[in-house]
């Protein structure tokens, strides 16, 4: 198999699905739509939901497991949710060989079955709050797929929580949106706005919605993480009262909040290059390759012997790490296949090396090579690895900066959006003509950030305005 990819000028779509199939992060299904995560793209997803994990519980949360099928009666009763995800949805209709007295459907998100199920727990107060996550699978039927971003079947976590007020309530939900700021900008080092969705484009059922939103190569936003305020509409539509201190009967405040594995999609398509994955030290399976290069069977013995301490220093300090000695392949195959692998690190010694007691570095993200003594070799790793993670945040944040537009018409407007970017622009409109201008330049109001400290006119109405909003394509 080939090594090299498309080149991101010439396709980008064809680019991703290259870099996704060569670096071995997942395949395609025999099911359209669906994917096989591979073991190293699995990897890669397992160090982010463990990222994400331990921040949940570190902030009270707990997990649980809730069935994935949802009974079709469950999933009427909030008519506005129901309707939101109806087209998306897969319904079972018959099982053991009979048809079904109740068509099941196969969980597109969990609100419904879980709120029939806080009705069962939720008696008082001190009931409140009720914090529980799930790390699972959903199905949503996607007409158009693409591997990681949008496929038919997919993993997430999904948090639901149950508040005795609407303070509290809200608190969760924004307390959650930030945490997911951190995951994305700390960990994935993929630069984020962070704000609230338009009615046009809130979660079906919700009184808010939080989103962050970042921006890819090519331009176009990826909606990375959301956060809803759900209000008290399925404590309603499943009859969630609890007593309150005062003895009085009210319903239950809720929130759901999610991420899911096309956070992995994110990660290639803002620090990808055409030589395949660039990933951040902090999420990659493996931070650092170890390539010993030998010519006899004495030369390896040696080098192996010198591998062998090196990588117990970096076992004491849980540096993640390979050793690549097999010897089926070139060094010089080797070396390209851990750059389309996006280790951020690589480490190459050779019997010279050793005589000189030196090893040689390559940062996967500049492509820097150095020639260190072994004796500073680990801090030196330590660093470089720290100075990785930071310059990929830089630079995926310049790249969103200059990208990013003002506009103050119209016809500015229309340009910028079929050129690709984020526009900035002051809003006064309505979802009237949200739609229309998505019907004109397929172009949405991705979020209204949180920081609004400006006034002027509206692009697009010519009416003053105190709020400013981004614009963009999206997947």
């Amino acid at each position: 198999m080939s090594i090299s990819v498309t080149k991101r000028s010439e396709d980008y779509a064809r680019w991703y699905t290259d870099v996704v199939q060569k670096a071995e992060l997942a395949d395609y299904g025999p099911v359209k739509g669906t994917m096989v995560i591979r073991p190293y793209g699995y990897a890669l997803w397992e160090n982010i939901r463990n990222i994400a994990d331990r921040m949940f519980k570190e902030t009270g949360h707990v997990n649980a497991y809730f069935p994935m099928f949802i009974p079709e009666s469950y999933m009427k009763k909030e008519a506005e949710h129901v309707a939101g995800f109806a087209p998306e949805c897969a319904v079972v209709t018959h099982g053991g060989g009979k048809k079904l007295d109740e068509p099941l459907y196969i969980r597109p998100t969990s609100e419904t079955i879980i709120w029939s199920m806080y009705k069962k727990w939720i008696k008082s107060y001190r009931d409140l709050p009720i914090l529980i996550n799930q790390w699972v699978n959903v199905v949503r039927w996607e007409m158009r797929t693409r591997l990681f971003l949008r496929t038919t079947e997919f993993l997430w976590q999904e948090g639901h929580t149950a508040h005795a007020t609407y303070k509290e309530a809200e608190e969760e939900a924004l307390k959650m949106i930030e945490i997911y700021r951190q995951l994305a900008e700390d960990y994935m080092a993929m630069p984020v706005f962070v704000g609230i969705k338009t009615d046009a484009e809130k979660f079906a059922g919700a009184v808010y919605t939080y989103t962050i939103e970042a921006m890819m190569g090519d331009l176009k936003a990826l909606q990375s993480g959301t956060s809803h305020n759900l209000g008290q509409n399925f404590a309603k539509a499943f009859d969630v009262t609890y007593l309150t201190k005062e003895n009085k009967l009210e319903y239950v405040y809720a929130t759901s909040w999610g991420v899911s594995t096309r956070l992995v999609g994110g990660v290639i398509m803002t620090h990808g290059d055409d030589k395949g994955l660039i990933l951040p030290p902090k999420i990659a399976p493996y931070q650092l390759v170890i390539i010993p290069i030998w010519r006899n069977d004495e030369q390896k013995a040696r080098l192996m012997e010198e591998v062998s301490k090196i990588t117990l220093q970096f076992k004491k300090e849980d540096i993640r790490y390979i050793v690549d000695d097999n010897e089926q392949y070139s060094p010089g195959w080797k070396f390209n296949q851990w750059e389309m692998k996006g280790v951020p690190l690589r480490l190459e010694i050779g019997p010279k090396d050793l005589d000189k007691k030196q090893v040689v570095l390559v940062r996967r993200d500049t492509g820097t090579k150095q020639f260190i003594p072994i004796e500073k070799l680990f801090s030196v790793v330590t660093n470089l690895l720290q100075e990785i993670q930071n310059n990929l945040f830089q630079r995926a944040l310049e790249f969103r900066n200059q990208h990013t537009h003002e506009v103050e018409n119209y016809e500015d407007f229309k340009k910028i959006i079929s050129d690709g970017g984020f526009v900035k622009a002051f809003w006064a409109g309505d979802g009237k003509m949200e739609a229309k201008i998505q019907e004109k330049t397929k172009a949405t109001i991705r979020c209204i950030p949180f920081k609004q400290d400006r006034q002027g006119v509206c692009f697009y109405t010519g009416k003053p305005s105190k709020t400013v909003v981004i614009f963009a394509k999206s997947y």
